[in-house]
């Protein structure tokens, strides 16, 4: 059975854990070794990842098939872009599994709860960044009625890589 919770200061441990495996098991065969092992340790270490859990408008939840922890998500509140035209938004910072347990409806539920949540808060508009070579990824959030709206960099190590920003209209009737 799939749940999902808030996490807590506690858990920033396990956050980084599941971060680290999560994004490692998601990119280590599209890029070199020596990209992901620099990105690994300078930029997605424990210690900052630890640090992001008590992060102002960093909103956590997890994700687990029965008692085992199988996935997060990292909710950023405040981020807006020009595109919005004022409109209240939050970021889905990360959504992750792992790797072994795509497929169950992990990724279902925590998309669930993200969308929840931003409703609960108001938001007009729920948006992410997505590596432009990760099909699955961007199939996945095409069928949650995510859209294109923009692009930016994203470094890993020394790659410089296009991301596509998304993003999904909740209240279509304001």
């Amino acid at each position: 059975m799939i749940t999902i919770r808030m996490a807590i200061p506690a858990d920033a441990a396990l956050i980084a854990k599941l971060s680290r495996q999560t994004f490692y098991e998601t990119f280590a065969d599209s890029n070199t070794a020596s990209d992901m092992d620099k990105f690994m340790n300078e930029q997605f270490n424990n210690e900052v990842l630890m640090k992001e859990v008590e992060t102002p408008g960093a909103i956590f939840f997890l994700a687990y098939d029965d008692e085992e922890p199988v996935g997060y998500v990292r909710l950023r509140d405040g981020e807006h872009h020009p595109e919005f035209k004022g409109a209240s938004s939050i970021e889905i910072a990360r959504i992750y599994a792992l790797k072994k347990s795509i497929g169950k409806g992990i990724g279902r539920e925590l998309m669930h709860k993200c969308i929840d949540i931003a409703r609960e808060m108001n938001r007009d508009i729920i948006w992410l960044g997505v590596w432009e070579k990760n099909e699955r990824a961007i199939d996945f959030y095409q069928k949650w009625g995510f859209e294109k709206f923009a692009e930016h960099e994203f470094v890993l190590g020394n790659d410089v890589q296009t991301d596509w920003l998304m993003c999904k209209h909740l209240f279509k009737n304001k």
